[in-house]
């Protein structure tokens, strides 16, 4: 239970906590039931910022502070280039910015693939920088040995088969999985590995709908869909493209908002009285007491 008050007058970035105990893993674990039931679905969004987190967070039972923040936030033509260093700096903003979700971070692209061990450590800075509970990383059959050996040593994983973003140039693309019947053996052969090595919850991003269902009565932990299924155990999407803030939107994305037409009327709203000389007023401006 959050127990004091941050100065809510010095800083806009620090409105005062409601009080509120956070999730745990355990307790996103438990959504899936031994039968294979989750009467609440698991709802995740992105955040990469102290104030999206804020926003978010009353709504959200995790938080992902995913590596999409290199195309959302820095521009960049995919997930690779995503450094540990802007991992954690976002990963800690975001849990600065929560009281309520548990907040999981992508270890990005080079910092566990060498070998369970280096991805301990980088896990491991993972969470010492950022305060996170978890972190997040890709790969199936391949990277069971590697989820194992962090659960077993203090470092919740949640998995991410089907497309998997920071493979693009072996996948030669984001199109979606599972489309042969090879493939979509693959695909559940790598839900099933990671799974029983011990993630708490499993992320299915871009497959047929017919796998993302198989997958999640296969698994025990529970699945998180992105472009898979409603039948998933729980769903997640990148905040921006839910929020309407890209021209281009993924098919498997619902636009619950247009912001960027709306942050660009108020941008011409505000540049029209700039030019015209209407801003700012005397509710803007400081004069002496009279």
């Amino acid at each position: 239970m959050s127990t004091y008050t941050l100065d809510t007058s010095t800083s806009r970035a620090n409105p005062t906590p409601a009080p509120m105990r956070r999730l745990t893993v355990p307790k996103i674990r438990e959504r899936k039931s031994a039968d294979g039931k989750v009467d609440r679905p698991i709802v995740m969004l992105t955040a990469y910022t102290a104030r999206m987190a804020q926003l978010l967070d009353p709504h959200c039972d995790l938080l992902l502070v995913g590596d999409s923040l290199g195309q959302v936030i820095y521009g960049l033509p995919t997930t690779v280039p995503v450094t540990l260093e802007m991992m954690c700096a976002h990963g800690a903003a975001v849990v600065r910015g929560s009281y309520h979700s548990v907040v999981a971070v992508d270890m990005p692209f080079g910092s566990y693939e060498r070998s369970p061990a280096q991805a301990f450590d980088n896990a491991a800075r993972i969470l010492k920088e950022t305060g996170a509970a978890a972190v997040k990383l890709e790969g199936g059959e391949a990277m069971a040995e590697t989820v194992a050996f962090l659960v077993a040593r203090g470092i919740p994983v949640i998995g991410h088969v089907g497309l998997t973003p920071q493979a693009v140039n072996v996948l030669g693309g984001y199109r979606a999985r599972g489309r042969d019947d090879a493939e979509a053996d693959k695909i559940l052969a790598d839900a099933k590995a990671v799974a029983e090595a011990g993630c708490f919850a499993l992320v299915l991003e871009g497959v047929m709908e017919e796998i993302a269902i198989e997958a999640t009565k296969m698994v025990a932990c529970p699945t998180i869909g992105i472009g898979a299924s409603a039948q998933c155990d729980g769903q997640v999407l990148v905040t921006e493209d839910m929020l309407g803030m890209f021209e281009r939107t993924p098919r498997f994305v619902k636009r619950y908002d247009d912001l960027a037409a709306r942050v660009g009327e108020a941008a011409a709203a505000y540049a029209a009285e700039v030019r015209a000389r209407d801003f700012p007023t005397a509710d803007q401006t400081y004069h002496p007491a009279t």
